[in-house]
């Protein structure tokens, strides 16, 4: 694609970004004040924009009551957030092995989230929290992990049965929602995993495993053949010339695919409302505050909504390199 020249086509191009830009923010920023109102300034029949922020939306929907020395409390859960995000983002720069550092913020995000409800009084809205991260991380760790294997087996394979997989992947990516809800409630129903986090791993991870299989394929048929090869010509067996030659070449392509994947499951509604009615996710909560006649809702529905969004735009931002990397990879032929 050429480089566009003309000084009229550019400002044309670059105001209609900015005008795009301002209508996909507004919302989310809206939303953002409506969250920090109290009830008077919510409903108030000319929208404000000045007004005094309050947290009380915040407190009530994450706590059932708020400590003593609950300010103490925030800014020492704020620190560590904080210091966690340090060391991903400074990783590179401190002379111990990345993996190492990655373990440990991990471990310690873990512990962080399994001592806030030993301290305070955490209301149900943390546990859907909770359930979205476990539900979240599970269905990315699956999902990649059979696509890896898959989308790489029928990158090099190339026979009829190949063909056959991955048509039948496309078929199943085509079914809608509801055609995966009987089959897999009927399964929870035979099994005793309705209302479980289990369940709805596996159903997002069955909905999910043809997008990942296609497009990690297509990143596999990118990869020369030969770099496997010379691998194994020095001694490498296949699995050990894939996990030590061909996925840190991958790395981009397989952080893109995750974060697609993390979007799917993060975003779920309709297979989790359907199948589960105590382990809820953070749509299925929201959902509690947008269909109530309680005015009350509205601000809660608010802060619930700005409670989602920010731990996605932290993955997204912190991965955003390599997501551009991965697309553009995948873009790049030849």
């Amino acid at each position: 694609m050429e480089k566009v020249t003309n000084p009229v086509a550019r400002v044309f191009i670059h105001l209609f970004l900015i005008l795009f830009s301002i209508y996909s923010i507004v919302p989310f920023f809206w939303t953002t004040l409506q969250s920090f109102k109290n009830l008077k300034d919510a409903n108030s029949r000319t929208p404000l924009i000045f007004f005094t922020p309050t947290w009380e939306n915040y407190t009530d929907l994450w706590l059932r009551s708020v400590p003593e020395n609950g300010a103490t409390i925030a800014y020492f859960i704020l620190l560590a957030v904080v210091l966690l995000i340090s060391l991903l983002l400074f990783a590179r720069y401190i002379p111990v092995r990345n993996g190492i550092i990655y373990a440990f913020v991990g471990l310690a995000f873990v512990l962080l989230l399994w001592g806030i409800p030993q301290i305070v009084d955490t209301a149900k809205f943390y546990d859907y929290f909770i359930n979205t991260i476990i539900v979240t991380v599970g269905t990315v760790v699956v999902s990649i992990s059979i696509g890896c294997l898959a989308g790489y087996s029928l990158a090099r394979y190339a026979g009829f049965a190949s063909v056959v997989i991955l048509i039948a992947a496309l078929a199943f990516r085509a079914l809608p929602r509801l055609a995966f809800i009987l089959p897999y409630y009927w399964i929870g129903t035979a099994t005793n995993l309705l209302d479980t986090r289990l369940l709805v791993i596996i159903t997002l991870v069955a909905v999910n495993q043809p997008f990942t299989i296609w497009m990690l394929r297509s990143f596999f048929m990118d990869i020369p053949r030969e770099l496997e090869e010379s691998a194994m010509v020095d001694g490498c067996n296949r699995l050990t010339a894939f996990s030590r030659v061909i996925i840190p070449i991958m790395w981009p392509g397989i952080i893109s695919t995750a974060l697609f994947s993390l979007l799917l499951a993060y975003n779920e509604f309709l297979l989790v409302r359907l199948l589960t009615q105590t382990k809820w996710t953070l749509p299925v909560a929201i959902s509690r505050f947008t269909g109530g006649e309680d005015p009350r809702h509205l601000t809660l529905a608010a802060a619930s909504a700005v409670s989602a969004t920010i731990p996605i735009v932290l993955v997204i931002l912190f991965f955003q390199k390599n997501l551009v990397k991965g697309l553009a990879a995948g873009a790049v032929k030849g």
